[in-house]
This record gives structure tokens, C-alpha cells and sequence, in this order.
């Protein structure tokens, strides 16, 4: 069932080229089917999946076994998190894509890669196969920026490129070493993970390589000083792009940084823990300012992703179960909350007013134009927050738990920063959708006219984050049930062992 998110979302991009280009219509209906399916066996995947540690093997094959490399497929509760909040985003993607008029069957089938590329990762067992689902989930994120976005679209896809083609040669050279390591300590060329995860390397080896691993992966989570990459691919790319790049494409770096460096080099993740929680903070508090005193609205979601992306960095380093299920579940609320912000930004607002500046927007009364995407976005803030009820309280909560028990001080510096967060969502609230000065007076007959009122799909993409938001946060034991008993999994003994659980 689950092999069939990544086929399905394949054979979606197949079935797209086949269209003829005059039929945007069936193009954006394919495109639905397409993410709803992938979502659909997310979920039943997630369902059947019981309550324990054991892998769910999907599905291994002999790929290269000259070089020990095999197509090789497995899941656990924290790949089925991630899986879901991925199909997820794709149909919400999709929904807030109904607009696409330009090339609308190139949009969706370039979409489509990248998810298909996407669920590879969160799936593959096989470090040389996540490395190749990686990459090609990096191709595609170019194209739907450089050619559907906005406000200097080729430069934000370049530097985005870049970036993550810096951290993916990190990465290799890391995977590589390991490899060689690997098989002088066994004899045995491999390069699955379970088999991987059995052998003890030397702590010098993990010392260096460690950092290689992380960093190479976190460069894409959005790690501080590597992060100027993500604020500007958000507001250059379209709506349903920014939603993928906050929603699932920062998680495969974060995902990375734990399933590999974390689950095979835990001794060097002991030396470098403080160094990965300094950075973490950092990012925090410093996306968090940086946010309070942007003048774009996209760019104050931007760095306001950036900031609670650093929660993620700072529960992986707390070598702290609770701060490491805390990490996982910040994966999946931010993926959901921050695809909701952008879509509000992105689609309801700039699409219809052709401005992000907040000081125009705050003479348009958007408030009474748009009430729905008001509302939304009040309540896409509350969630931003940490607002008791929905998913990103129980999330950052948990890492602030672990954070606690591993350094106080971070936990505290990083409590800063959600409370400077609590600032810039209330300045942009009230400066897009609720001003009332003279300007706001004057301009708001007009603009209250000539906007465009929130479409169908609109709605319906707003209610499904919402809805999987709330949940999560009334009930976190939906996805904490699949999380928490896959720390047990043999792929963590070591993991388990360095931090004396």
C-alpha cells in the first residue's frame, strides 16, 4: 500500500504529459485524484500500522548488489508521519493550485515529481535510494519556481538550487564514507540502513562525519547560518510551491539529518549536541526578529517558517525522547500550519491584490474584502503560536520538555522566541486584515469591490489544514501512538545506549 504513494504519484506525472495542453480542467482533475489517492493510502497505511517498533517492510529488491544496493522500502511510525503530512500538503497543494492557468499540465506533473520524489525518501531503507529520491526531489523544486513564480523567481531558484546541491555533496561524500567504513568493519558492502545501524563506528569517524551528515541534510531544514535560502525561494515561488518548500521539502532535510547521521552516529551527535542546540536557538530568535520587522507579508512567513524550523533542530539535538518525538510531531505541525499561512498570503491575499507590501495592504480593509481569508489566517496565527488545541502546542511544548532536560538555558532562549512570534503574527494581522486608519477608510469601498471572492477549492484546502491542525492537538496520541514506539526499533539501540534511556 504505501510503494503505491510514490507509484501513484508517477504514473499521475505519466498521465498529465498525455493531456492535451487546451484542457487545464482534466489536467487539475488528474492532479487531485492524484494527491488524493497518495493521501488515501497514507492513511490506511497509517491505520493497520500497530503499535509497536517493528519495520513495516514495504517492499526489497537486488538493485546493484555488486555494490550492496538494494531497492528497499520500510516504514515506521515516524517515515507514516511524514508520509501523511506530505499527502497532505499535495492535495492542499493542489487545491490552492486551481488557479494555474499558465502550462497548467507542466505545473502539476513537475508538482508530482517532487512529491513522488518526496515519499521516496520518507520510505526508502536503502541510504543509496534515499539519496536518489532526494536529488530528485531537489530537480523539480527549480523548474515550478523559475517559471510560475514571482519577485525575482530565477535568482530565488538558483540560490535554492545551490544550496541544496551544497548539502546533498555534503551528504554523499558522508554516505560514502560510511559505506567504506561500513565494510571494512563487516566485510559486507551495504548500504541498508538496519544492517548499517548494527555496526558500531569508530568515535573519531563519527565525530567528523557526523557534522558532514547533519549539516549536508539541515542546510535544506533551514539551519542557521545556512537558512537565507528558504525565505527567499518562499517568496518567489507560487502558492502551491511555497506550501510544498515549508510543508515537506524542509522536512526531508530535517528527516535526513535524523535517520541517518542521528540513527548511525549517535556518539558523534553527543559531541556536537550543544554546538547543533546553539545553532537551533539561534535560528529561533533570530527568525523570530528578523520576522517582526519585515515589510513583506510573504517574507514575515518566511522567516517565521525559518524560526519554527529551528524548534525541529533543537528537539533533535536534545538526545531526550520526549524532545525527539516533540522534533518529529514539530515536522508534521509545521508542515501543516505554515502551508496554511502561506496559502493565505500567497493565494488569497497577493493574487488578488498583486501587492505582499504590508503598508498597502493595510489601506485595503482585507478584514471586510476577504473575511474568509481573515478568519483563516487568525487562526493559522493561534495555531503558529502554540495556542492549546492545536498541533504546534503539543509540539514545541515537547521539545521544550527535552530541551529542558539537556540545557535549560536553550529551552528558556528559545521560549523568547516563541513569544517574539506571538508579536509579528499579531503586527501583520492587524496591518493586512484589521487596520483602521485613515487610509484604511478611505480605500476600503473600493478595494472591498473589486477582490475576488475565496473560491471553492480555496475553502476546501483551508478546512483540511485546519482540520488535520486541530486533530493533532486535541489529540496528539494520533500520531504520538506511531512515534514513540519506534524510538524501541533496533535502528536506535545505539542511539538508545549513548543516552541511557
Amino acid at each position: 500500500m504505501l510503494a503505491w504513494t510514490i507509484y501513484l504519484s508517477f504514473i499521475g506525472v505519466g498521465v498529465l504529459l498525455c493531456l492535451p495542453a487546451a484542457r487545464p480542467g482534466a489536467a487539475r482533475a488528474v492532479a487531485l485524484l492524484t494527491a488524493l489517492a497518495g493521501l488515501a493510502a497514507g492513511l490506511c497505511a497509517a491505520a493497520h500500522h500497530p503499535p509497536s517498533p517493528a519495520l513495516a517492510e514495504v517492499t526489497t529488491l537486488p538493485w546493484l548488489p555488486s555494490l550492496g544496493i538494494q531497492y528497499h522500502l520500510a516504514a515506521d511510525g515516524i517515515s507514516l508521519t511524514l508520509v501523511l503530512v506530505t499527502g497532505l500538503a499535495a492535495v492542499a497543494g493542489v487545491l490552492f493550485s486551481w488557479n494555474i492557468a499558465t502550462r497548467t499540465k507542466e505545473f502539476f506533473a513537475f508538482y508530482f515529481t517532487l512529491i513522488g520524489g518526496v515519499y521516496g525518501v520518507f520510505l526508502s531503507f536503502d541510504l543509496f535510494l534515499l539519496f536518489v529520491f532526494y536529488e530528485l526531489a531537489i530537480i523539480p523544486k527549480y523548474f515550478l519556481i523559475a517559471v510560475w513564480g514571482s519577485t525575482r523567481k530565477e535568482y530565488g531558484a538558483m540560490k535554492l538550487a545551490l544550496y541544496s546541491f551544497v548539502g546533498s555533496a555534503l551528504v554523499l561524500v558522508g554516505l560514502i564514507a560510511t559505506y567504506v567504513v561500513a565494510r571494512t568493519q563487516t566485510g559486507v558492502a551495504t548500504f541498508d540502513l538496519p544492517a548499517l545501524a548494527k555496526v558500531v563506528f569508530p568515535d573519531q569517524f563519527q565525530v567528523w562525519v557526523f557534522p558532514l551528515i547533519f549539516v549536508g541534510f539541515a542546510i535544506l531544514a533551514g539551519l542557521w547560518p545556512f537558512h537565507t535560502w528558504a525565505p527567499t525561494g518562499h517568496v518567489a515561488a507560487p502558492t502551491a510551491a511555497s506550501m510544498l518548500l515549508a510543508g515537506v521539502v524542509m522536512k526531508l532535510g530535517a528527516y535526513g539529518a535524523l535517520r541517518v547521521a542521528i540513527t548511525l552516529f549517535p556518539q558523534g551527535l553527543r559531541v556536537w549536541q550543544n554546538s547543533i542546540a546553539t545553532l537551533a536557538v539561534v535560528g529561533i530568535v533570530y527568525g523570530a526578529m528578523v520576522a517582526l520587522v519585515q515589510k513583506d507579508f510573504k517574507f514575515v512567513i518566511g522567516y517565521s517558517s525559518v524560526s519554527h524550523m529551528g524548534f525541529v533542530l533543537l528537539g533533535l539535538a536534545t538526545f531526550h525522547e520526549v524532545g525527539l518525538s516533540g522534533a518529529v510531531l514539530q515536522m508534521f505541525s509545521h508542515g501543516v500550519i505554515a502551508g496554511l499561512l502561506f496559502a493565505v498570503v500567497g493565494r488569497m491575499v497577493y493574487d488578488r491584490t498583486h501587492t505582499r507590501e504590508l503598508s498597502v495592504l493595510e489601506g485595503m480593509n482585507l478584514g471586510q474584502a476577504l473575511p474568509f481569508a481573515a478568519v483563516t489566517f487568525v487562526i493559522a496565527s493561534l495555531a503558529s503560536m502554540g495556542l492549546p488545541g492545536f498541533s504546534g502546542f503539543v509540539a514545541e511544548l515537547s521539545v521544550l520538555v527535552g530541551a529542558w532536560h539537556a540545557f535549560p538555558t536553550a529551552a528558556v532562549a528559545a521560549g523568547v522566541g516563541i513569544v517574539v512570534g506571538v508579536g509579528y503574527l499579531l503586527r501583520v494581522l492587524q496591518q493586512a486584515f484589521f487596520a483602521r486608519g485613515e487610509h484604511a477608510a478611505a480605500a476600503a469601498p473600493p478595494a472591498a469591490h473589486a477582490l475576488e471572492p475565496i473560491t471553492l477549492p480555496e475553502r476546501l484546502g483551508a478546512i483540511l489544514l485546519i482540520g488535520a491542525s486541530l486533530a493533532i492537538g486535541l489529540y496528539p496520541r494520533l500520531l504520538l501512538d506511531l512515534i514513540v514506539p519506534a524510538w524501541q526499533s533496533p535502528l536506535f539501540t545505539q542511539l538508545r545506549q549513548q543516552a541511557g534511556w
